[in-house]
């Protein structure tokens, strides 16, 4: 109950206070100043200075503002005397306004709502004082972005290409396009631009939306498109852009052009070949009707038609064209090169020594075309031409053509020249220096090769102990070394599968034989003769020394020399025996 009276008091002392103070500006009308504004950022806190001088007699300072009526609403009260400061209860500012002891009024989180004529009155005694300010709110608008792009734009068509959206803005802005960072001015049947601005009624900020219709051109292509919103804030206009935007430019072909894949210098038979076709509009064509030569209908297929395994009868104009649009054509020249190669004769041939052997590699070609003979892998100077064929001519003959400017386009044949002959047998000897020893050789010469045999004639013994050379152009030799006793007939026997050839060589008995005997019996008298020399000398010496003594001696001596002359002789008799 106590509370409730209270309350009561305070209301009525409320109206009778606003009642007294109205009679008091009715009978002492306000002096004060001229407007003045202050500008805030929505959001940010507006600081309002009373811009009054502060009486000696005041009594209390007061500020209200004003509704669109005229109709004041205070707010905020502050004595002199008791230096408290009371605020009205107003809802759209409780807990955001603050009354400082010069009178300064700030309100906190600025709204667009804020945007008022404030007055600040200092009142006393016998006059009241007033200082009206205006408060502007500015609310910088979102990042322009350009949405519900166009997916792509077509030349010489009006399209819409995007909205460009700016929100939350106060006061509203303005948006402005831009084309390679060049201003877009609206332009019949080119360029329409269509503005709107809404505003939310709770937060009484702006939203704006400009619409963009274009009609592009093949200039637009990567041709970056933009906005900007254009306001205005505390501190003046300004103007922010938005992100670049690119848009696919969509035209029609004009132009066809014709592809051979993979490229190549030169084409040749056996190759795959793709033909490709290709049409200069933006998307390009998917199909395409493609021309063979000597077909005067089209083969419509996608961009890209196939030849496989081309032969020389493929050589010609190829064309394509637009399914749509069959003047629309283009056209290419394809050549496609060959290479034949006749060897005559080829394969393995056999023939026989002396024969002749024409032997001919014809070439035809689309162009000139080299041509290399090999014989066993090494090249020759010149073609093979035989008149007259040896065992040497024998061989592996390769010929070899090729294109060097078609890559990988070579052809060769082969002929495999067997040279068969019988068996020619030619025996030569051969006497060593010292005379003991005779060197026989049985020349031999044919092919396949021949197996050679040698034989002692009348015995028919067959001598195993030979030497042989190497088998070379059909042609080797055997040879044996003997010291014959007695004459002597060798054979030599060739055969292959042709033919067995013998020939037999008489070789007489060593003839210095007998004289190396006589020799060596001279030698062995030469010996015997020195040794009875030193003998007989011996005995002479031993004489003449026993010739000084006594006569008795002497004769004995000589009966004794006589004795032993006797056995020298008999023994000379042996020795000649």
């Amino acid at each position: 109950m106590h509370l409730e009276v209270i309350c009561h008091f305070k209301k009525t002392f409320k109206i009778l206070f606003s009642l007294s103070f109205s009679l008091l500006f009715f009978f002492f009308p306000p002096k004060g100043l001229g407007w003045y504004t202050v500008n805030s950022a929505y959001g940010d806190t507006i600081i309002m200075p009373c811009r009054l001088d502060v009486p000696q007699n005041l009594m209390f300072g007061k500020w209200k503002y004003e509704k669109p009526d005229g109709s004041p609403v205070f707010i905020a009260f502050r004595s002199s005397t008791k230096k408290s400061v009371q605020y009205d209860d107003v809802p759209e500012y409780k807990d955001r306004l603050s009354l400082s002891e010069n009178y300064t009024l700030s309100i906190s989180n600025a709204r667009i709502s804020d945007e008022k004529r404030f007055v600040c009155m200092l009142v006393t005694e016998d006059n009241v004082f007033e200082a009206p300010t205006v408060v502007k709110v500015f609310k910088q608008p979102s990042k322009p972005e350009i949405v519900s792009k166009a997916l792509f734009l077509e030349t010489e068509q009006l399209k819409k290409l995007g909205d460009c959206i700016s929100e939350d803005s106060y006061p509203d802005g303005n948006i402005t396009w831009y084309r390679n960072g060049k201003v877009l001015h609206p332009l019949e049947g080119a360029v329409v631009i269509i503005f709107k601005k809404e505003m939310d009624p709770v937060t009484q900020l702006y939203t704006m939306t400009s619409t963009l219709e274009y009609k592009t051109t093949k200039a637009d292509i990567q041709m970056p498109f933009t906005c900007s919103v254009t306001y205005y804030g505390p501190s003046g206009q300004k103007t922010v852009h938005s992100e670049q935007a690119v848009f696919d430019i969509y035209y029609p072909t004009e132009q066809v052009t014709i592809q051979v894949l993979p490229p190549k210098t030169a084409i040749k038979e056996g190759d795959n070949v793709t033909l490709k076709c290709l049409g200069n509009g933006n998307p390009p064509p998917e199909e395409f009707l493609f021309y063979l030569p000597g077909q005067p209908e089209g083969i419509r297929s996608s961009n890209t038609y196939t030849l496989t395994d081309v032969r020389r009868n493929a050589t010609g104009d190829y064309k394509c064209s637009l399914i749509d649009k069959k003047s629309m054509i283009a056209s290419t020249a394809i050549t496609v090169h060959y290479l034949d190669l006749s060897l005559n004769p080829s394969g393995e041939v056999t023939r026989q020594i002396g024969d002749a052997l024409p032997v001919s590699c014809t070439i035809s070609a689309s162009r000139n075309a080299t041509v290399v003979w090999m014989k066993d892998n090494i090249r020759l100077r010149s073609s093979p031409s035989f008149s007259s064929l040896h065992y040497q001519d024998a061989g592996n003959y390769v010929c070899e053509t090729a294109l060097q400017e078609v890559e990988g386009l070579k052809k060769r044949e082969s002929l495999t020249l067997i040279v068969e002959g019988k068996p020619q047998i030619k025996m030569t000897k051969k006497t060593d220096p010292s005379g003991l020893s005779k060197t026989i050789i049985c020349h031999v010469e044919g092919f396949p090769k021949p197996a050679i045999q040698w034989t002692i004639t009348g015995s028919g013994s067959v001598i195993n102990q030979t030497e042989e050379s190497p088998y070379i152009n059909g042609r080797y030799y055997s040879k044996i070394i003997i010291s014959p006793e007695e004459n002597v007939t060798l054979t030599c026997t060739a055969e292959n599968q042709l033919e067995r050839t013998v020939n037999s060589l008489n070789v007489s008995a060593n003839e210095n034989r007998e004289k190396v005997n006589d020799q060596a019996k001279l030698i062995v008298g030469i010996v015997v003769g020195l040794l009875l020399a030193a003998l007989v000398a011996g005995v002479v010496y031993w004489l003449y020394m026993k010739k000084s003594k006594t006569a008795s001696k002497h004769v004995n001596k000589d009966l004794g020399n006589m004795e032993e002359n006797k056995k020298l002789e008999e023994n000379n008799h042996k020795t000649e025996a």
